[in-house]
């Protein structure tokens, strides 16, 4: 028997039982995190605070007003953002997080401190196995 010489990772972690809708709730979580324009729209809400529709739009390259109205209105479904309507005219609307946004946030927020940490590595692997095909 050959030793890997990679160190040994330990798999045997032992998860609580959890309730099928707590289940389903992270499922649709990670489904809401895992796209990116909500990743996006919670980024640039925490570095400017409450913006308007067209300033967040103007912060986010690349989405569409669609996609932002969906995106927005799906996040505030969540209770992740507030959306105020001032009584002005013309209206003005702004979005906010919630604490419960930014908490999401700031769990999130170990997913770019793990790539940077191993952005050479994981590039290095990549190139490795694309010169492989």
């Amino acid at each position: 028997m050959t030793q890997s010489s990679s160190p040994a990772i330990e798999t045997s972690h032992v998860y609580p039982e959890v309730a099928p809708e707590v289940e389903a709730l992270v499922t649709q979580v990670i489904g809401r995190v895992a796209d990116k324009w909500t990743m996006l729209i919670i980024e640039v809400l925490i570095e400017h605070g409450e913006l308007r529709f067209t300033r967040l739009a103007e912060q986010i390259e690349g989405i569409s007003q669609k996609m932002l109205t969906q995106t927005l209105r799906q996040m505030e479904r969540d209770g992740l953002v507030v959306r105020t309507v001032h009584p002005v005219v013309p209206p003005r609307v702004e979005y906010r997080l919630t604490d419960m946004g930014v908490s999401l946030g700031a769990a999130f927020c170990g997913v770019w401190v793990w790539a940077e940490a191993h952005y050479e590595r994981i590039e290095a692997s990549r190139k490795a196995f694309d010169s492989r095909l």
